[in-house]
């Protein structure tokens, strides 16, 4: 790690071949420090309204955080673009060794952004803090076969997912252990061209004060319950978790819980496991050996590989998740896409013998979905809104934004779609989860469930911006940190609702609106969540927000948060309050 903090980007333009590495405007590193926050601010500067996601005029940024390789817990980097599945703001984040090491490559700069086309396809090669451009001559190679190309560098690179431009194309690393998912940062790189970054710097050094801080910080995070949790059991405990809390949806979301929770679950990983995925005091989640690979299958896999398509068989989910990292697949959108065409194959809408159990008939689908070789692959391959639109089947499995949700059921715990419905990138469990604590207090009222998940996004846009591990992160005295290594700040409080609020802008400026922070379809009926208590809950986030009943940021909002100088003629803002 350098003396100083790092505050410069490199610009790789693919249509003209060359890099060049620009100074990052120190405003924006106070406002923002990188990683999301940084993401949304050049994504809102460089793009037009309307850019097309797969069109060379979209913009790819591989971002770290002013204290990448410091922080305590996995290091992780953001992928920051507009998706082609939901045509709003994408950030996804991936951990692993590739973060640290992009960061040791870069030197004095905070990432890379990626422009244009390339006539071929390359790969971006970065070390000592400069970038060139090569010929990728695995193009049409997994995501596995890529990363083992280069033994001596660590490598984010895509698999025929990504170069097939499907709609929910991940960018796999650590030869895909770990993806930066959900909403299609993978396609929006196969459609440059761009095959991988491979980075073949070291991890940065870390000052000898800032070492013994993050040691101090790991072995407390180690005995804290959070940490204790991970170090037990890894990510795979949701899947028990969410079954005992009545939220696991099951077979296509028809039902919930799962018999065969228990079979795909943590006890089922433990006792096929070779091992864990790192030494340490949080040694990670469970490798395990399958015909398709070593993988290390984490909590999504048995919700949406397993429960979700009825396949009680551990063995059969983990591989399918592996053959979903090697695709380069998200295997939320991609089981769910496998669980929509069973249901339309039973409902007669799709000519195609299908049926749930079926892990055979799963897999032979996501390698078509992966590359496009097939109608229903294809129509699948843009999402399951897509595929409706093409055979029928509206509503058949739930979606936010075009991105279907993840396995946890808010017909539960209503304040989760609120969660959903209110996610800058669409369907996402990610940015906040109040099915954790609902299921367990009884119904919330709409106002302590809008304070919720509020809380909550905020508080994952600050960490997102350093860019912290999830759990690591939690507890992360974050004005100490920074200043411990001297990076420029203002009051962090702030950050993470000004980030949150700036990707809104974003959003609001691509045409989105209160109509498509809304409940899915799926969810109507005497067992679905109440739309007028959705409702309820929605005008109470607005409000919570200092956005008006339409969901725009009023101008009081923006001035608050340092925004109204940022926000341009076209986006629209409330010129009254709420």
């Amino acid at each position: 790690m350098s003396d100083s903090a790092p505050g410069r980007i490199l610009r790789a333009d693919l249509s003209a071949e060359r890099v060049v590495s620009e100074p990052v405007p120190e405003r924006w590193r106070r406002d923002y420090l990188g990683g999301k926050g940084l993401g949304a601010r050049y994504l809102y500067e460089e793009l037009a309204p309307g850019t097309d996601p797969l069109g060379p005029g979209n913009a790819l940024l591989f971002v770290l955080g002013p204290l990448t390789g410091a922080l305590p817990g996995e290091q992780r980097y953001a992928a920051v673009t507009k998706s082609p599945l939901t045509g709003a703001f994408l950030d996804s984040y991936a951990g692993g060794t590739f973060p640290a090491r992009l960061a040791g490559s870069l030197a004095d700069h905070l990432g890379v952004l990626v422009t244009g086309r390339a006539e071929a396809p390359v790969r971006l090669v970065v070390g000592d803090g400069d970038a060139r451009l090569e010929p990728a001559e695995t193009w049409g190679d997994d995501a596995v076969e890529t990363a083992r190309h280069f033994p001596d560098a660590s490598v984010a690179c895509i698999g025929p997912a990504g170069e097939n431009r499907v709609a929910y194309a991940t960018i796999a690393s650590d030869e895909a252990e770990h993806h930066a998912g959900r909403g299609g940062a993978g396609a929006v790189m196969g459609s440059k061209r761009l095959k991988a970054v491979v980075a073949h710097g070291d991890p940065p050094a870390v000052p000898e004060a800032v070492a013994a801080l993050r040691d101090r910080e790991t072995e407390r995070f180690a005995a804290s319950d959070t940490g204790r949790w991970l170090a037990a059991s890894g990510t795979l405990e949701t899947v028990d978790f969410a079954d005992e809390a009545g939220v696991l949806a099951a077979r296509g979301w028809q039902e919930r819980g799962f018999d065969g929770a228990g079979d795909v679950g943590i006890e089922a990983a433990e006792a096929a496991a070779s091992g864990r995925e790192h030494d340490g005091p949080i040694p990670g989640d469970f490798r395990v050996d399958t015909a398709a690979g070593e993988t290390v299958p984490r909590g999504a896999t048995g919700m949406s590989l397993g429960a979700g398509l009825g396949i009680d068989e551990f063995d059969a989910v983990a591989e399918l998740g592996e053959w979903c990292n090697r695709f380069g697949l998200d295997l939320i959108d991609g089981g769910n896409g496998v669980a929509w065409a069973v249901r339309a194959a039973e409902a007669g809408l799709v000519d195609r013998e299908l049926s749930f159990g079926d892990p055979d008939g799963a897999r032979r689908l996501l390698r078509e979905i992966a590359t496009r070789e097939s109608a229903l692959g294809d129509a699948l391959a843009d999402g399951v809104e897509a595929a409706a639109a093409t055979f029928g089947g509206e509503g058949l499995v739930p979606s936010v934004k075009e991105m279907s949700l993840p396995a946890y059921d808010p017909r539960g715990a209503a304040s989760m779609a609120l969660a959903y419905a209110t996610s800058d990138r669409g369907g996402c469990h990610r940015r906040a989860r109040p099915v954790e604590r609902e299921p367990f207090d009884g119904p919330w009222a709409p106002d302590r469930a809008a304070e919720a998940v509020v809380a909550a996004q905020d508080a994952r846009a600050l960490r997102w911006s350093l860019v912290a591990d999830d759990f690591a992160g939690e507890s992360l005295a974050v004005g100490a940190w920074l200043d411990a290594l001297g990076v420029p700040h203002d009051d962090v409080g702030t950050v993470g609702e000004r980030v949150w609020t700036l990707v809104r802008l974003f959003n609001v400026r691509e045409g989105f609106d209160r109509s498509d922070d809304s409940l899915p379809t799926a969810f109507a009926g005497s067992d679905g969540v109440d739309r007028d208590r959705f409702e309820a809950m929605l005008d109470a986030y607005y409000a919570a927000r200092g956005w008006d009943e339409t969901g725009l940021p009023t101008r009081e909002t923006l001035a608050r948060l340092d925004l109204e100088g940022v926000v341009d003629a076209p986006t629209s803002v409330a010129e009254r309050e709420p």
